[in-house]
């Protein structure tokens, strides 16, 4: 049997020989007492890049995202965020579950609104029969907009409205160094703009678990808080970690090669008549959108048989995320494929 070639998601990646002996030389200690020096060297590390006064490692990007608007957010508040959104769409309704805030959607461009948008769904604090509005959530890249970056100058843009009206800015970055190879810019850039930041180290970059969430020593001493709540103080998680930093310092820059993949990927769809459409190809992730006589189901059963996984994104939507365990040989023969079906 042929190898699987396993584009669903860019979580799918084995820890490579090298990431597995930097966990196995890894310095642990009990991370709940402060003591693990690797989870420490990491969440120094992290804020460092980023600019960030402080650093916490979670187990999951679904927590780092929850515990990040949880420091901003309490019952009866609102949060802003895009129709599209991680945050809103995919986290088991965690923004309701765990701060008990409401949410205002917007309804952007492929997951990216405007600073104008942002400035018209602001609810007025003199008007007690409205929600407060505390947070503006922005995820970069947007998953459900096929992998696209947001620009920095519009961030900027949102950034002085939520000054404007004391409101806090927490950035879902789960793809976010995709965005920065993508567009040349620096974590820093970023670091600047967002009270808070949760970054994934187990997308792009390979590591098997774990994100961080970046803030002031403020917030996340509060995040700390929230974590040990949620469950997610783990105790030698050094081991993790050095993943995590094996794949900051090693894994970043070759994310460049995902998108080229993906560009040359998505160009060969587009030549497929069972193609109708295709979201913009800026980074790692190529969404199809089918012809009309074609489900998504009736195509990855036609894919899955010469041993090529997808997953679906909608009844006639289909999503291929390019990343590092996808060799040269395998992305050939991925060719090979989409040209015969």
């Amino acid at each position: 049997m042929s190898e699987v070639i396993d584009l669903r998601s860019d979580t799918v990646t084995q820890p490579t020989p090298a990431m597995l002996q930097a966990m196995l030389q890894a310095r642990v200690g009990d991370d709940v007492y402060g003591e693990d020096e690797t989870v420490n060297e990491l969440q120094e590390q992290g804020a460092r890049l980023f600019g960030k006064e402080a650093a916490l490692f979670c187990p999951t990007g679904t927590m780092s995202n929850q515990i990040g608007i949880k420091v901003h957010a309490q019952p009866g508040d609102e949060v802003i965020c895009d129709e599209l959104a991680h945050v809103y769409l995919f986290e088991g309704g965690g923004i309701a579950a765990n701060s008990g805030a409401s949410v205002r959607l917007l309804h952007g461009r492929n997951g990216r609104f405007t600073a104008d948008q942002v400035r018209e769904n602001i609810n007025r604090r003199d008007d007690s029969h409205l929600p407060w509005t505390r947070v503006v959530a922005i995820e970069n890249t947007v998953n459900k907009g096929g992998g696209c970056c947001w620009d920095l100058r519009e961030i900027e843009r949102i950034r002085r409205v939520c000054d404007e009206h004391s409101i806090a800015m927490h950035l879902d970055g789960a793809r976010l160094f995709n965005a920065l190879v993508a567009k040349g810019e620096s974590a820093g850039d970023h670091g600047r703009l967002f009270d808070t930041i949760s970054v994934c180290l187990s997308k792009g970059l390979g590591a098997p678990a774990g994100s961080l969430l970046l803030g002031s020593k403020q917030l996340i001493a509060k995040a700390h808080r929230h974590r040990k709540l949620m469950g997610g103080g783990m105790r030698q998680s050094g081991y993790l970690a050095a993943a995590g930093l094996f794949a900051l310092r090693n894994n970043v820059d070759r994310l460049k090669e995902d998108h080229a993949k993906a560009k040359v990927l998505a160009a060969e769809l587009r030549a497929r008549p069972f193609v109708a459409d295709i979201l913009p190809v800026e980074t790692n992730i190529v969404i199809i959108r089918l012809a009309d006589d074609l489900t998504a189901e009736s195509l990855l059963d036609r894919l899955r048989c010469q041993q090529v996984r997808a997953s679906s994104s909608g009844r006639q939507q289909i999503r291929f995320v390019v990343h590092l365990d996808i060799s040269d040989d395998q992305f050939e023969s991925l060719v090979r494929t989409v040209r015969s079906v």
